[in-house]
């Protein structure tokens, strides 16, 4: 079992909790509940909700199980106490496309909180392994699977 240390946001974190809180607290109560139900149908064998509700248990376990691990694993980095112009986690940093012409903005994040409609990458994703450690008006080369991007750093900041 490993012990490294996994960066994460405050709201990452946050939302983590929440969905762990939300898993003990109403999940496990509605499975049980199901799972009551499904036994006054009769024979177990041959039950279909009494094994679905069973298999969504076990699902949610897993999950909160998982979550428990992410969550004691977790090294929390608020990006409001960052600051600078060079590329790390937590940071907003706005690109430019050199060969589209194209502006985005992504934030880096941790793996759990990744989320690309929200323009949130992972630390460990090509975009941010290129843009890490790079400071504004560098230049720096995306190696994706689409090919590669040439990018220049317009604006680095941490909120």
């Amino acid at each position: 079992m490993t012990t490294e240390k996994h960066p994460m946001t405050i709201q990452g974190y946050n939302d983590l909790k929440e969905e762990l809180d939300h898993l003990k607290r109403v999940e496990r109560l509605n499975i049980v509940k199901e799972i009551e139900v499904a036994r006054g149908h009769g024979d177990l064998k041959e039950n279909a909700e009494y094994h679905a509700a069973k298999e969504k248990q076990g699902m949610v376990e897993a999950r909160i199980k998982y979550l428990n691990a992410k969550l004691a694993m977790s090294e929390v980095i608020d990006p409001k106490t960052l600051s600078g112009s060079r590329v790390m986690f937590g940071a907003t940093v706005t690109i430019y496309d050199l060969d589209t012409d194209e502006e985005k903005t992504y934030q880096i994040v941790g793996d759990e909180e990744a989320d690309i409609k929200l323009n949130r990458i992972s630390y460990a994703s090509p975009i941010a392994k290129a843009l890490i450690g790079k400071q504004e008006g560098d230049e720096a080369v995306i190696h994706a699977p689409k090919g590669s991007r040439n990018v220049e750093i317009s604006e680095v900041e941490y909120k």
